[in-house]
């Protein structure tokens, strides 16, 4: 299942948004234009949804308040609201799901979060929509969403699982690396790797021998020398990844991950995500720490990747990298670009000319990333 259009409201950066999602699609924009905001909306219905804890309030709460979640040039209109279709192609006519949240804050001295509105759509059929008779009776009914309480969504659980499986990445190969040395206990959903080896310590071993192979076939490519990659644990318990390479000391061993190239981890860890899941996977950046002839190839890989898997996995990513968009195998149809006005800002589609340029044989690097640019930044070398 995908999600295959959003809308939104007074949400972060974005007065209004309504745009639709491919199986894979890349948003663009310039600095501070709300990028990891607009990925922030899922996060924020997997938050809602997850089993443990969670729910309406915490994630609200999560993210500093209701101030700062509802877009500052909301003025007049309190209520944040969040729209989403699903399906299981982008180019469903009716798509099988709809849900729709609005909240604001009470406006009293609790300052609770209240649901202004929840409906839940099935093949263009409704089958609710929030506040009703029982929420009239009982206010603090209207304090918690039906989709994160498991008595009230067993109709679209579908839906909640959806959300609540949704998967974050932005590997930070330092806390990867020096994860013993900092100890500390990581971010819930660990988004940024800290843990990375645990998950994999937890896969079963031929789940995971399976997938480490494949990502060895791959380093053997994009790595120079890298010839071997294992999974082990030490003597405490503790595990490790390990590799090994053909270069001139051919007796010199293997090596652990706090070895290993940045570049290294974070291909590793791109390659691991991808493998790891069907449900909509988040990513910040990919390009970080990669060079440009692998980070040329990523579009490639997610496409090959999706191939070969029963059900499609949902790419969701950010990225400033000429490199990667200069991939000819993009699909045009699957970028979103963010502009910054002064009312907010607003995201889109490629406009017909821009479509147009593409089916010319244009890349996306040449034809929206220009659109991405700071008017002023050719005064930035002057700057004192």
């Amino acid at each position: 299942m995908l999600v295959t259009k959003v809308k939104l409201k007074n949400w972060r950066n974005f007065r209004s948004v309504d745009v639709p999602l491919r199986d894979v699609t890349y948003i663009l924009g310039p600095n501070a234009s709300g990028k990891s905001n607009f990925l922030d909306v899922f996060r924020f219905l997997r938050d809602i949804s997850k089993p443990a804890g969670g729910g309406l309030q915490a994630a609200v709460i999560a993210r500093g308040g209701i101030s700062k979640l509802r877009c500052l040039h909301a003025r007049r209109d309190p209520e944040v609201c969040i729209d989403v279709e699903l399906s299981d192609s982008p180019d469903d006519e009716v798509p099988n799901w709809r849900y729709v949240l609005g909240f604001r804050p009470e406006g009293k001295g609790a300052q609770r979060i209240l649901v202004s509105k929840e409906e839940v759509w099935h093949k263009g059929e409704e089958l609710f929509s929030r506040p009703d008779h029982r929420d009239g009776k009982d206010t603090l009914m209207l304090t918690q969403t039906r989709l994160e309480q498991i008595a009230t969504n067993a109709e679209f659980r579908e839906v909640a699982d959806f959300f609540g499986s949704i998967t974050y990445l932005h590997l930070v190969p330092q806390l990867l690396k020096f994860a013993d040395q900092l100890g500390g206990r990581a971010l819930e959903n660990d988004p940024f790797g800290q843990s990375f080896l645990e998950k994999i310590s937890k896969i079963t071993e031929r789940v995971r021998n399976t997938r480490l192979k494949k990502i060895s076939e791959a380093l053997t490519l994009a790595v120079p020398q890298f010839k071997e990659l294992r999974f082990v644990k030490d003597d405490s318990g503790h595990p490790h990844l390990e590799s090994r390479y053909a270069h001139h000391r051919p007796n010199a061993g293997w090596q652990s991950e706090e070895h290993f190239s940045d570049g290294t981890l974070r291909l590793l860890g791109l390659l691991w995500a991808f493998l790891d899941g069907s449900s909509m996977l988040l990513l910040e950046e990919p390009e970080i720490s990669l060079n440009d002839a692998v980070v040329k190839e990523i579009p490639l890989i997610i496409q090959r990747l999706q191939k070969s898997r029963k059900s499609k996995r949902q790419v969701l990513a950010t990225t400033h990298s000429e490199a990667l968009l200069s991939n000819p195998g993009i699909d045009g149809r699957g970028v979103i670009l963010l502009e910054v006005t002064t009312d907010g800002s607003i995201a889109r589609t490629l406009r017909a000319e821009e479509a147009s340029a593409l089916q010319a044989g244009l890349s996306v690097a040449e034809v929206m990333l220009p659109k991405t640019r700071p008017s002023s930044v050719n005064q930035l070398g002057f700057w004192e």
